[in-house]
């Protein structure tokens, strides 16, 4: 490839020239557009006119700004467009014969009452791919269900086996379920639009938001089925992994450990000097120690008790066992391989001045990643869509505009 190609390569992103128009709100939906648009795809974000998306709404904010906004849109054009009002779903239908990919996570019906047909579209020559995001899917008993990703993720079985014995099920600290379902949804709509190549038509990608969180169980789904035995809730530990646990040290600080053979064990008791264990039949194999996980859990707690940190990280390293402090925010910020790694990205923003959020994943050696934007103000780009790229006059635009169309 000559030098001119390459830098060109580059600047565009590997997903250069995807069209993408984005129909969704809050995060499921959003977030599998923010992928696209990290790797170069023209992405069109749509809002309510009046009625902003309800991300805007969430916190945290910097003197009012919100800030989540400025990392869910960033590299988006935002426009504002009424699809619900006959007048505003035939402008959405001239952007979606302008699309590659449709997002969208309406309540399934939605779309369909007010006039779309996205299987009847997807499947016209040439047709877009549709990316249908929604709480349980487009068929089955509870498709016109709502759905959120805590739910999700208790519908999904993973609440089940996670946290303690004696404190029920658990959900993690932020919305898992929608971000995972973008990042499917994502996937699936790359892989759709590489089949249209080759037949030339569009077509459908459901994603459920639990199905994301139930592919990725897959231990416990293979456990029931072949041995009708339920994964247990055993707070940071593992079934499957013994010793595994976060630990607290002496100086205060928390490390995590993770032994996943039987070679690890066998390093781990080096570094330790526990060199009596090493006969103990009670640990000799993983599965040993999972049938005595709470004593060997026990003698590894203690040993980190008693040591420092810094101590059992370097005695860790020289014996090539794998852990890792525990790090807050703050941490990541200052940490070294994740600046070498330049996964803290930094931009110019015109009301908040710089600011930092996390940049594409994962990392293109030849056509990374790049956030070519934040997040915009609502119809930020109206004239460059509607008058530009649809061509429409300024009097039209302006009679939509007093009309609430746009």
């Amino acid at each position: 490839m000559s030098e001119g190609k390459k830098n060109k390569a580059q600047t565009t992103g590997p997903l250069s020239g995807i069209k993408v128009l984005e129909l969704g709100s809050m995060l499921a939906g959003p977030f599998c557009g923010t992928m696209l648009a990290d790797f170069g795809a023209d992405v069109i974000k749509v809002e309510k006119p009046g009625t902003p998306d309800p991300l805007r709404q969430w916190p945290p904010f910097k003197n009012g700004e919100e800030l989540l906004w400025r990392s869910m849109a960033r590299g988006k054009q935002t426009i504002t467009l009424d699809i619900s009002k006959p007048e505003g779903s035939n402008i959405a239908k001239t952007l979606i014969d302008l699309s590659d990919i449709v997002i969208e996570n309406f309540r399934p019906g939605t779309l369909e009452r007010w006039g779309f047909n996205p299987s009847e579209l997807a499947s016209n020559v040439g047709g877009a791919v549709w990316v249908r995001v929604s709480g349980y899917g487009q068929s089955g008993p509870m498709k016109n269900e709502g759905g959120y990703a805590t739910i999700a993720e208790c519908f999904s079985g993973l609440s089940s086996f996670t946290g303690y014995r004696n404190r029920g099920p658990m959900v993690s600290p932020f919305p898992m379920a929608d971000y995972l379902a973008g990042v499917f949804s994502a996937f699936g709509a790359l892989a759709a639009l590489n089949e249209k190549q080759h037949s030339g038509f569009g077509q459908i990608v459901d994603t459920a938001l639990y199905e994301p969180l139930l592919r990725i169980i897959e231990t416990a789904v293979l456990r029931w089925d072949q041995n009708k035995e339920m994964k247990k809730r055993l707070g940071n530990q593992m079934e499957e992994d013994v010793p595994r646990n976060i630990y607290k040290t002496r100086d205060g600080e928390y490390v995590s450990l993770s032994i996943g053979s039987d070679q690890l064990f066998q390093s781990l008791l080096d570094a330790m000097e526990r060199f009596d264990l090493k006969t103990d039949k009670r640990y000799t194999t993983m599965a040993d120690r999972v049938q005595n996980r709470n004593t060997i859990d026990a003698e590894v707690a203690k040993w980190f008790g008693q040591n420092n940190a810094a101590t059992i990280l370097d005695k860790m390293a020289k014996h090539r066992v794998i852990v890792g402090k525990v790090h807050n925010i703050e941490d990541i910020f200052i940490d070294s391989h994740i600046k070498a790694r330049e996964m803290i990205a930094e931009l110019l923003e015109p009301k908040l001045g710089m600011i930092k959020m996390p940049a594409p994943v994962p990392k293109l050696t030849r056509t990374p990643g790049k956030i070519r934007w934040a997040g915009k103000p609502m119809g930020a780009d109206n004239y460059e869509v509607f008058h530009r790229l649809l061509g429409l006059s300024e009097k039209e635009i302006q009679e939509l505009s007093v009309n609430r169309i746009i």
